[in-house]
């Protein structure tokens, strides 16, 4: 939930019974003390943070320039012009010794990765520091994988979660696994305790998660309409809008496959027939037409991402969801 969850939301998410996360991947090491640091100043309890472990993008001047020129047109309908070149905008823990120290330094009780795995030393260094240790998995072959890793958990993202999907290669067959019948594979096949992620936004399914042998349940689309998160007006508005109901996956926004709100970027995608450049170097112009198309008040090229479970999603105080879904769970 990179650019939605905020300390805020973390800390009213632990005091009421959860595990609040605040999401790292797209910040640089100064951001992350930050927002650490502002997370234990309004929580004692235990802290979380999540990383981006994508493979470092090589750069394809060609390829990102083409996509550049495919997206033209839409730039000059916003009067302005594509980026006269193309950057990774987010580093990847694989290889980020300073965020490393961060973590070593802070010793958050959970550290949670997205997009692959670290390499064995840092799994090690961060153990070392008291860190528990989990691992979001679209397979079982990606499980396994992160259980020879020395991960202690494994989240199970089906394919109906909002955001990005977790795939270690986003250019490998995808089987497109539901959260359920993910959650129960894991539980059965694997020796790690397993955390179904996709689609969950009430009690009922947080119960229907427990029932095929999760040990819990995350959620992430139920919390964008809080007040605490960071979400603006336009996706709050398309979160309860009729296109909750029909999210797509798109590559056109990042350059990896994720869930989205349909909006004119994903129908964008849709048209163009060029390759987006590797992630994260694609969401350098995504985020350029987006900010070209705000200063015009046009809101529909944003990253709104959610779930297809985002149809049922409340507008209340995290607190106040985190305590609403427990009492969902006791009747």
């Amino acid at each position: 939930m990179a650019g939605v969850s905020t300390p805020a939301m973390a800390a009213a998410v632990n005091d009421a019974g959860g595990l609040g996360a605040i999401a790292l991947g797209a910040s640089g090491v100064e951001q992350a003390a930050a927002m650490i640091a502002e997370t234990r100043a309004r929580t004692e309890r235990p802290l979380s943070v999540n990383l981006f472990v994508h493979a470092p993008p090589a750069p394809d001047p060609a390829r990102e320039a083409a996509w550049c020129e495919a997206l033209r047109p839409a730039f000059a309908e916003q009067r302005a012009e594509p980026p006269p070149g193309l950057r990774a905008i987010y580093a990847s823990f694989v290889d980020d010794d300073a965020m490393l120290a961060l973590l070593i330094r802070e010793r958050p009780a959970v550290v949670s990765f997205h997009f692959g795995l670290p390499g064995r030393d840092r799994i090690a260094a961060l153990k070392q520091a008291g860190c528990l240790l989990l691992a979001s998995v679209t397979s079982l072959d990606e499980a396994r994988a992160a259980e020879r890793a020395g991960i202690d958990a494994l989240v199970a993202q089906g394919y109906e979660a909002g955001g990005h999907r977790g795939v270690f290669d986003p250019d490998a067959r995808d089987d497109r696994l539901g959260t359920l019948a993910l959650t129960r594979l894991l539980a059965v096949r694997t020796g790690r305790p397993v955390i179904a992620a996709g689609g969950i936004m009430d009690g009922a399914s947080v119960s229907a998660a427990l029932a095929l042998g999760a040990v819990a349940a995350q959620l992430g689309t139920a919390f964008i309409a809080c007040p605490e998160s960071a979400a603006d007006a336009a996706y709050r508005s398309a979160l309860m809008g009729e296109g909750a109901a029909h999210s797509v996956m798109t590559r056109a926004i990042s350059g990896r496959p994720a869930r989205c709100l349909p909006n004119r970027f994903t129908a964008l995608g849709e048209r163009l027939s060029a390759a987006p450049p590797a992630y994260p170097i694609a969401y350098d112009a995504g985020k350029a037409l987006n900010a070209a198309a705000k200063v015009r008040g046009e809101h529909g090229y944003g990253a709104q991402w959610a779930g297809q479970g985002a149809p049922l999603a409340r507008a209340m105080p995290a607190g106040d969801l985190v305590r609403t879904i427990a009492g969902e769970m006791r009747r």
